[in-house]
C-alpha cells in the first residue's frame, strides 16, 4: 500500500510496507524492509532503517546487516531525526527533531523522546516515557513504564573512560525502574540503578544505586528525603 502523502526527494528501499494514511515529508529516506503502521508521520530530513557503521578502532565486533526498523502505528518522527535498522517503535510514539535512535533499541506505547536526544544502541525503554531535550541513553541501559528523564541527563557505561582490555567485560548502562525520575544535568555512573519511584535532583552525580521511593541530591548525590506520597506512580 503507498503512502497517503509523499513529498519531494524521497527515497523508498525495497520491499517497505506501509500502514493506511502515512504522511512522509520531503528529503526523507526509509531503507529496505521498513516497516510502517497507520497514520504515521514522517517529516522532513529523516532517515529510517539506517545500518550501522563501525568505526575501524570500535570495541563492537562487525555485525550482520540488520532487520528493517518498525515504526508503530500513530508515531511521529521530527525533523532531521534518524531510526536505525532494527529499532522498534510501538504505537503513538512521539521522536522530536534531531533524536537518534540506534539499533536494537525498543521504545514503548506513547513514549516521547524529545529533541536532539540519543539513545544508544541495544536498550529497551518502556511505556510512556518522557525523554527530555538532549538526555542521553547510553548503549545496553534499560528504562521502565513512566520514567522522566530531564534536559541533559547524561547516563554513562564505562567505568574505564576507554582505557585498558579491561574494560571489554564490564560495559555496563543504567537502569531506571518504573516511576524513576531524574532531574536536569544530572550524570548517572555505569550500572548503577535507580529503583521503582527514585528520584534524582537536578545537578547530581549518582554514584550508588538509589532506593525505591527515595530522593537523592548532590554530587555526589546522597539521601535527601522520601519522595512525597502525592509524587508516586500509584498515585497519579
Amino acid at each position: 500500500m503507498e503512502p497517503a502523502s509523499i513529498g519531494q526527494n524521497v527515497i523508498i528501499g525495497e520491499d517497505v510496507s506501509f500502514g493506511n494514511n502515512v504522511t512522509i515529508g520531503n528529503n526523507v529516506i526509509i531503507y529496505e524492509k521498513t516497516k510502517i503502521g497507520d497514520d504515521v508521520v514522517i517529516q522532513d530530513n529523516v532517515v529510517v532503517g539506517k545500518q550501522p557503521s563501525r568505526a575501524k578502532n570500535s570495541i563492537l565486533s562487525e555485525s550482520q546487516k540488520l532487520p528493517g526498523a518498525v515504526i508503530g502505528s500513530g508515531c511521529t518522527i521530527g525533523t532531521s531525526s534518524i531510526i536505525y535498522a532494527n529499532a522498534s517503535l510501538a504505537d503513538d510514539v512521539f521522536v522530536a527533531d534531531l533524536a537518534t535512535i540506534r539499533e536494537r533499541v525498543t521504545i514503548g506505547e506513547k513514549t516521547i523522546v524529545g529533541r536532539g536526544v540519543s539513545v544508544e544502541n541495544d536498550c529497551d525503554v518502556g511505556q510512556k516515557c518522557k525523554l527530555e531535550t538532549n538526555c542521553y541513553v547510553t548503549a545496553y541501559s534499560e528504562l521502565g513504564n513512566y520514567v522522566f528523564m530531564a534536559p541533559y541527563v547524561v547516563t554513562t557505561n564505562d567505568n574505564y573512560m576507554a582505557r585498558s582490555k579491561e574494560r571489554y567485560n564490564h560495559f555496563k548502562g543504567v537502569t531506571i525502574r518504573d516511576g524513576g525520575r531524574v532531574g536536569a544535568n544530572s550524570t548517572i555512573l555505569p550500572g548503577k540503578v535507580i529503583q521503582e519511584d527514585g528520584a534524582v535532583g537536578a545537578g547530581s552525580l549518582v554514584t550508588k544505586d538509589v532506593n525505591t521511593g527515595e530522593m537523592v541530591i548532590g554530587s555526589p548525590a546522597k539521601f535527601y528525603q522520601k519522595v512525597p506520597e502525592d509524587q508516586l506512580l500509584k498515585n497519579q
